[in-house]
């Protein structure tokens, strides 16, 4: 993609699409909403804690990249708005899945269907599944389907506005068994003390040196 946007314009901008269709009679947002909405704990991947101005630079990139504007319907207060519809002629399933994408990270069809019911309701996997491959199948992609984790029964889809996700950060790592983590505590703490009886021995030895030295001042 042309345009690759940082972690706080992509938030900015799935805000923007999330709210249109999930709670438009609160759309365009402003400034204060829409940081309220950037910084949700709930659907939410991650968590993020922007402050306006942080909102208000994403913003003005979006703008300049062509993702977003100032919207016309402000009156006391600046309104704002997204332009990913006309920019790559998007319906609203198509924006529905790329929200859910861009607010929460990369996710499984059964993730999508779920959770984006919310804004656009899907009759089945199917109909997932084709909103997804018709985002692939673009000229311009904007989603990509990621290689299946190991201990994954599902491959997961991503969104492409930053870019190919690096596969070494979507690497699976399986957490440690017990064992291991037992083992790791117990070498842990024989290095620690390993550590102390070097730091003894060294003191040992200077104490000598010195008593050495006071003796010698009598003979």
């Amino acid at each position: 993609m042309e345009s690759v946007l940082n972690p706080s314009e992509i938030r900015v901008l799935g805000c923007l699409v999330e709210k249109e269709l999930a709670t438009p009679e609160y759309y365009p947002l402003t400034l204060n909403a829409l940081t309220a909405a950037c910084n949700q704990k709930s659907n939410r991947d991650p968590v993020m804690s922007l402050e306006e101005a942080d909102v208000v630079r994403a913003l003005d990139s979006l703008r300049m990249k062509g993702f977003a504007r100032q919207s016309a319907e402000g009156v006391r207060a600046m309104k704002y708005c997204h332009c990913l519809a006309e920019k790559f002629l998007l319906e609203p399933p198509d924006l529905a899945i790329l929200a859910e994408l861009l607010v929460r990270g990369p996710q499984t069809v059964g993730e999508l269907r779920t959770r984006a019911e919310r804004m656009r309701p899907f009759a089945d996997l199917a109909a997932v599944e084709q909103v997804l491959q018709d985002l692939m199948e673009r000229e311009e992609p904007l989603v990509a389907r990621l290689p299946r984790q190991p201990g994954r029964k599902e491959q997961r889809h991503a969104h492409l506005f930053a870019g190919l996700p690096d596969a070494d950060a979507e690497e699976f790592v399986p957490p440690p068994e017990g064992a291991r983590l037992q083992v790791r505590v117990e070498d842990e703490r024989m290095a620690r003390l390993e550590e102390e009886v070097a730091a003894l021995r060294t003191e040992v030895v200077e104490l000598r040196r010195m008593m050495e030295e006071f003796r010698s001042q009598f003979e």
